[in-house]
């Protein structure tokens, strides 16, 4: 999951445990952009209320795949609509629960994560004794048509395996999983075939995304060691993770060459590309760590140039250029009609 928008700590932001209402499709809000955010423009807000998350471009820069608990579900379904929230319609099952959608094949299908084969319903919170946690559900990878249609399954591994992302020309699959006993980020041809191990450091590798060109990966990573190594692995024997430190990390797409990006502190999550390569936006909360305070920041591929987008004081992640570079599409609590709402903004992009 490269699910992060319960913000840490702070339960009522939990982006997948939460019922909610959404306005009807096809509605937008107009709001102001907060002092300090000189690169958004006309922002558009196109969900209001409950949980609303992870929303991505399609290859024409014309449909968003998302996810959300609308219609007062518990868990997380797969939604398409238009980028001006008009058209909106399911693609996935229904049950269970799904993460990380992505549009390909000139989008006329799209690839999630899903848990429908082994939860039918949607599975109790963690035990709030553990502390913050992520649980690890058991989702495989499908695709189906982008109105739902000829769902197929990818993998069969019946543990966590989610966040994919299809390459830019279409043919492979970035993903992470469990599937060989740690959380780790694999690739394979879009039908499934040639499976590659790319990261083998103990620890959490996810949220990986192409570069525009496809020749590089940027990820998220927390690679613990001593005492921190064996509490890890003990709560990933539970099908539990605490993402509370990651840094960003990138490699080459056949998982060489891999490199420290951030050196914050904090969570850095939810990374993906500028369009023209060259920097790299995500979500983190270095300046307040362990807080729900998270900001959309940029910054250059040596770790240089480090630029703070939105300054809001609650959430703001999951970040997609438009192909064109000239939207930006995130998940944020600002404006919520309750408090922890997510919801879904578009705006215009001031360079």
């Amino acid at each position: 999951m490269r699910t992060l928008p319960n913000s840490l700590l702070v339960a009522a932001i939990a982006a997948s445990t939460l019922s909610c209402g959404m306005r009807s499709s096809g509605s937008r809000t107009m709001i102001a952009p907060e002092a300090g955010e000189r690169h958004l423009g006309s922002i558009r807000q196109l969900t209001n209320g409950g949980e609303n998350a992870e929303a991505y471009f399609s290859a024409s820069g014309r449909q968003l795949i998302f996810q959300s608990t609308r219609d007062g579900r518990s868990c997380d379904q797969e939604f398409v609509m238009n980028v001006d929230g008009s058209e909106l319609h399911k693609v996935s099952t229904g049950t269970g629960k799904t993460t990380c959608g992505f549009f390909f094949q000139n989008d006329e299908r799209v690839v999630f994560g899903s848990s429908h084969a082994e939860q039918r319903d949607c599975p109790e919170k963690p035990d709030p004794s553990k502390g913050y946690v992520w649980r690890l559900d058991p989702y495989d990878i499908y695709t189906a048509r982008v109105d739902g249609t000829e769902l197929k399954r990818l993998t069969s591994y019946g543990v966590y395996t989610a966040e994919g992302v299809v390459s830019p020309d279409g043919k492979k699959l970035v993903f992470t999983s469990l599937k060989d006993g740690d959380l780790d980020i694999y690739t394979m041809n879009i039908d499934g075939s040639d499976l590659k191990r790319l990261t083998t450091t103990p620890g959490y590798d996810g949220g990986p995304w192409w570069s525009p060109d496809g020749s590089r990966i940027i990820y998220r990573a927390w690679h613990p060691v001593g005492d921190s190594l064996t509490v890890y692995r003990d709560l990933l024997a539970q099908r539990l993770v605490r993402p509370n430190k990651m840094e960003l990390w990138v490699m080459n797409a056949d998982g060489s060459g891999q490199k420290q990006i951030t050196q914050l502190g904090g969570a850095n999550f939810g990374p993906s590309w500028t369009p023209d390569g060259k920097r790299v936006i995500f979500s983190s909360n270095y300046r307040q760590p362990r807080s729900g305070n998270f900001d959309l920041f940029l910054i250059n591929l040596d770790g240089s140039g480090l630029e703070q987008v939105t300054t809001q004081e609650s959430f703001d992640g999951f970040p997609m250029f438009s192909p064109d570079g000239k939207k930006i599409i995130w998940a944020s609590n600002r404006h919520d009609a309750k408090a922890g709402e997510t919801n879904l903004f578009i705006a215009d992009w001031v360079p």
